[in-house]
């Protein structure tokens, strides 16, 4: 597996945990002891952190492309 598809497939993961998790806590509904504004700041809160780790992942993508492409130009060398 190539450094490639295992930086896809462990953004894919965590970004498919990061969403139930939101969507867990989304349905839940306003308890007593929390603010009005429960779910915005939850939307905001876990909106960010999904945009965050995605963009963190494109960057991941590209650099273990870039690195894929050292190692098979190393393996052609010998």
């Amino acid at each position: 597996m190539s450094k490639k598809e295992r930086v896809v497939l462990v953004t894919v993961i965590i970004e498919a945990a990061l969403a139930g998790l939101w969507w867990y806590l989304a349905s839940m509904a306003n308890p007593d002891h929390v603010t009005a504004d429960f779910q915005q700041v939850v939307g905001q809160t876990m909106g960010t952190a999904m945009g965050a780790l995605l963009a963190i992942g494109v960057m991941l993508f590209f650099i273990a492309a870039r690195n894929d492409r050292k190692t098979i130009e190393d393996n052609m060398r010998r």
